[in-house]
């Protein structure tokens, strides 16, 4: 299994974020950014909590948080929906939901992991067109960790030790780790991964199908070329026909006998392992009964070389399947 990052004392990283429902803004005010900040700060006063970075945009709120052994996203994130739906509330002037979900949390592991995150963060006003760079934005920990404003309670160098020993290798390992803007891609699948947004595609069971994915399924639908689950799937299918040798044009859906139902059958293994959608949403990508697929996927799992396909890791049947739209 793996161990989130840790510390001496085995205190662990945790991703904690929160995303608004239509309507509400979470940086509406000067004022509500003070009381919702303030509130950030004093939620990691406690014992062995630190607050790593935090970022505030209109819909979204994103903590990186050091939390002791015994301490859970849970407590941290149920204590501070509680203050800052209330604080939103009283900022709109208007009762009902705040948040889409309570919040979401995700652990930080390793070092590689922790510079992802904090270039994804960091560049996120930029993705969402709140700034043009991003140390421009000022709502959020970026500008005093790299010591261009005045940190006002929150400290810094906790996270910049972690990345560079002493605080200007930090900050000089963080702006290398920012010199390079996310790409659309990028971005898409790492809003995927989050929640933040759902992947959609036409193949659900009365129509429109919208789901959460991550991990291969997301870079699956963030590299496909309609950013869905269809065009998803469409890439998993030139992957299986590149492999099995089988032509590209007509897709597996057009082509018969033995080695075109095979293709299906891997790709609605393949969707299935990734997380991308249920085998029922294969079928009906392909125009194929559920019962026969299902029959036919049956048995690709008992053939020994299709089981040697269906054990490739998923990363590199992406790696693979991208580079084919090269």
């Amino acid at each position: 299994m793996e161990r989130s990052i840790v510390d001496g004392e085995a205190r662990r990283i945790c991703h904690v974020y929160w995303h608004s429902v239509v309507g509400r803004d979470f940086v509406c005010s000067a004022s509500l950014v003070s009381q919702i900040r303030t509130r950030l700060l004093g939620a990691h006063q406690a014992s062995g909590r630190e607050l790593l970075y935090y970022l505030l945009l209109p819909r979204e709120i994103h903590l990186l948080s050091l939390l002791p052994p015994g301490d859970s996203a849970t407590a941290l994130g149920n204590g501070l929906s509680n203050t800052i739906a209330r604080r939103v509330r009283q900022a709109d002037g208007t009762m009902g939901a705040v948040f889409r979900d309570r919040y979401q949390s995700q652990w930080i592991y390793g070092d590689e992991q922790l510079f992802a995150e904090l270039r994804m963060l960091a560049w996120r006003p930029v993705a969402v067109g709140q700034s043009a760079v991003p140390s421009n934005y000022a709502y959020g920990a970026l500008r005093a960790i790299l010591g261009l404003s005045l940190a006002e309670g929150f400290h810094a160098g906790e996270l910049l030790e972690r990345l560079g020993g002493t605080v200007p290798l930090g900050r000089m390992a963080l702006r290398r780790a920012l010199a390079v803007r996310p790409s659309e891609v990028e971005v898409l699948q790492w809003e995927l991964a989050k929640g933040l947004v759902s992947a959609r595609g036409t193949v659900g069971p009365a129509g429109p199908l919208a789901r959460r994915v991550s991990g291969a399924a997301a870079a699956l639908v963030a590299a496909s070329a309609g950013k869905s689950i269809d065009g998803a799937l469409e890439l998993l299918e030139l992957w299986v026909a590149t492999r099995l040798g089988l032509p590209t044009v007509p897709s597996l859906a057009k082509q018969r006998g033995f080695l075109p139902s095979r293709g299906r059958a891997l790709v609605a293994c393949l969707a299935v392992q990734s997380d991308l959608c249920p085998a029922s949403a294969v079928a009906r990508h392909f125009g194929r009964a559920k019962a026969t697929l299902s029959e036919q996927m049956g048995a690709i799992r008992c053939r020994p070389a299709d089981r040697a396909i269906l054990a490739i890791p998923m990363d590199k049947i992406v790696r693979e399947a991208v580079a084919l739209l090269a």
